[in-house]
């Protein structure tokens, strides 16, 4: 990581801003789920995180419009019961990304996160294309997803959309915004 902190450094002059991502999930609940899940789990979502930050921070305290944004899941605030050991990463990884923006507030760094609800992805492609019952097109299949999941805006996100959520909190146009967790779910957030 610190040979792509050093290459990007060279090839750019500087970092201003630190995406990270860590996606997937476990499915399974509790009895189910194996310790080896819950280490993974642990180890993608959050050293995702923190492998980046040490090795892009001292580049990023150079920069005076410096950002680290976590893409996270609704997961953080809404645990699903069939998704205990994401959940709990998830729930891990806004608690340390709120701790990171006080930390680096002083060096200069804001650091934010956005929560994602369904997202249009590789993933939801890939149980389309499995589904046993082929009679719905993939808008139908989605939009029945979203009406059974509660999600209001009666669909699932585009890809497009937390992107830009992630570029504003990236960019100096959130330059009084720290700690924030934006949520981009379509409204099916259950938390205040």
């Amino acid at each position: 990581m610190r040979a792509f902190a050093a290459a990007v450094a060279a090839r750019f002059g500087g970092v201003d801003m630190l995406i990270n991502n860590a996606g997937q999930g476990y499915v399974a609940h509790f009895a189910d789920t194996p310790r080896e899940a819950w280490l993974h789990e642990a180890e993608l979502k959050l050293f995702g995180v923190i492998n980046p930050v040490k090795a892009f921070q001292s580049l990023l305290e150079a920069s005076d419009i410096a950002s680290i944004t976590c893409v996270n899941s609704l997961l953080a605030l809404q645990p699903e019961e069939h998704m205990i050991a994401t959940s709990a990463a998830r729930a891990a990884l806004l608690n340390m990304t709120l701790t990171l923006s006080k930390e680096l507030v002083d060096k200069g760094i804001r650091v934010n996160s956005i929560l994602l609800g369904m997202v249009e992805s590789g993933q939801w492609q890939r149980r389309f294309e499995s589904r046993s019952d082929k009679s719905q097109s993939w808008q139908q299949w989605t939009a029945d997803i979203a009406r059974k999941r509660g999600i209001p805006m009666a669909r699932l996100g585009k890809p497009q959309e937390p992107a830009q959520a992630l570029l504003f909190l990236a960019s100096p146009l959130a330059s009084f915004t720290t700690g924030a967790a934006l949520d981009v779910s379509g409204g099916f957030c259950r938390h205040l």
